[in-house]
């Protein structure tokens, strides 16, 4: 039986309410090549990716969609700032932007279109096209100590292809579309490679040697094409939807790479990709299952994590999902995030992640970002909290350094109510680089005046005593560059009441 997943549904009107961009979080930060993993081109070895120095990392991102739609640049421009969305993006711990484009964006008349440029937002990206505001994003993420990935997501704007080519755009113009963006960005390490086509799916076959329908061997095609003009990038592989009767997610069944690997000329350069949803997307069996969740293991094992397991290449579920609207979806992201191994337990050797999606619109999994297009869903993004990752060095210039003599380590606090239904509240504390060295680490201290206890706290942690209360950075966002930030939020009851004074130490 074929399994359809419905189209994901972008919205592209203008949004009628501005959002204010957050100010003041750009979290530049220097380069540190012999502490910082990260730094420079990637490389594969074994199931880890390895960075140029041969430090392993953990890809641990977000979606953030648009280019592939008909407004041909990400989405939420509309109410902020870009700068902005990828300071935040930093701050809750992503260390990766996937970017989905189709090939539209490379057409002379493509116009990119619904973007707010009043009060000075995206000021520097008027008059651009899709490829350059594609490039003005690729700096900006590099100077926040982001990597990117480019995604070949549509052959149009219109819709997902089953295979690589459509008779309006035929295998050659995938081909010399890939190579011109791995020129581009060659030299610049913030991209670190390309996935080359999204969620192929019947009739697309692995290893059946068809030469129209095989995708394997169109991704070694199309990888040794982008390979032969920038060599340092990764080439990033999804699966097909069936494979010897099997049928799984578009993207998802990996199930033929074991036996029929992909072989590139340049070696250590393939990571394997998996999408996997919950059902809000679609239904599948497995959901079913009388022992769901403790099933997944061993789906997830069988359609892509022998991979990861049996050392044969690096994985990187570039999709997953959910509105989290139904216990079993809350149960599936429970059971998937302990599967791609906590970072505090296993470091980098782990799978790597990009979660879908940054944006809010999109219509059957919803976002980290809600409707605003600045408030966070803090349940959402907090499930994902054990698998964040530390951030890369910076690509940028002028981020500062440890300042050399002299320098020290400083920091403020900004605390804000985002809600509070009087039995309880929420809040956001933003920890902001005030000194003139980078921070490694940092707390923050406060005391209530009424009866307030925390119920839950994301992207740190806290100790309570009283009424005074003690914050510490995560693992991910202790490291802020100098004029960078880094926040964390929380739950408490009963109501908020007034914003108490706070303390902030760091080293």
């Amino acid at each position: 039986m074929l399994l359809f997943r419905r189209l994901r549904r972008a919205l592209g009107v203008v949004a009628a309410v501005l959002v204010l961009p957050l100010a003041g979080v750009h979290t530049a930060q220097a380069a540190d090549t012999a502490s910082a993993p990260g730094a420079g081109y990637w490389h594969t070895s074994g199931r880890q990716i390895l960075d140029a120095a041969g430090q392993p990392v953990r890809i641990a991102g977000i979606n953030w969609f648009g280019f592939e739609t008909a407004n041909y640049v990400v989405h939420g421009l509309w109410s902020r700032d870009y700068k902005s969305m990828i300071d935040q993006m930093r701050s809750l711990g992503y260390n990766t932007i996937r970017l989905p484009y189709s090939d539209d964006i490379f057409k002379s008349g493509t116009v990119p279109n619904s973007i707010d440029f009043s009060s000075g937002k995206n000021a520097d990206l008027q008059g651009l096209n899709s490829l350059q505001i594609m490039d003005k994003l690729v700096a900006y993420a590099g100077q926040d100590g982001l990597k990117v990935i480019l995604d070949r997501h549509r052959p149009d704007a219109s819709a997902q292809s089953a295979l690589w080519y459509t008779a309006a755009v035929p295998e050659s113009t995938w081909i010399a579309n890939l190579k011109a963006l791995a020129a581009r960005y060659a030299g610049q390490s913030t991209v670190i490679g390309i996935d080359l086509h999204n969620e192929p799916h019947d009739p697309a076959c692995w290893g059946c040697g068809d030469v129209a329908t095989d995708w394997r061997l169109a991704a070694e095609r199309a990888g040794d094409a982008v390979l032969s003009v920038n060599p340092d990038l990764l080439i990033f592989v999804e699966g097909v939807q069936t494979y010897a009767g099997v049928s799984g997610w578009w993207g998802g069944n990996l199930m033929g790479a074991g036996q029929y690997p992909v072989r590139l000329t340049v070696p250590d350069r393939v990571v394997y990709s998996a999408h996997d949803y919950a059902t809000s997307v679609a239904q599948q069996p497995w959901f079913s299952d009388p022992s769901f969740p403790a099933n997944m293991p061993g789906v997830w094992d069988k359609y892509w994590g022998y991979l990861f397991q049996q050392n044969i290449a690096p994985v990187w579920v570039g999709e997953f999902g959910t509105t989290l609207a139904s216990t079993v979806d809350q149960k599936w992201l429970a059971a998937l995030v302990s599967y791609l191994r906590p970072t505090s337990t296993y470091g980098a050797d782990t799978f790597s992640w990009t979660f879908w999606s940054w944006n809010p619109d999109s219509g059957d999994t919803g976002g980290i970002l809600k409707d605003d297009w600045q408030t966070v869903d803090t349940v959402k993004d907090g499930y994902l909290a054990s698998i964040k990752a530390a951030g890369f060095p910076s690509t940028g210039t002028g981020g500062g350094g440890d300042g050399g003599g002299g320098s020290t380590a400083a920091c403020t606090a900004a605390y804000t109510v985002t809600s509070d239904w009087g039995t309880g509240f929420n809040a956001d504390v933003t920890v902001k680089n005030s000194g003139t060295s980078a921070l490694k680490s940092w707390q923050v201290k406060w005391t209530w005046s009424g009866a307030q206890q925390i119920t839950n706290m994301w992207n740190a942690t806290y100790t309570q005593s009283g009424a005074g209360v003690t914050a510490v950075n995560a693992d991910h966002n202790g490291s802020v560059g100098v004029g960078g930030s880094a926040s964390f939020g929380f739950g408490g009851a009963p109501g908020g009441g007034g914003v108490p004074s706070l303390s902030c130490t760091a080293t």
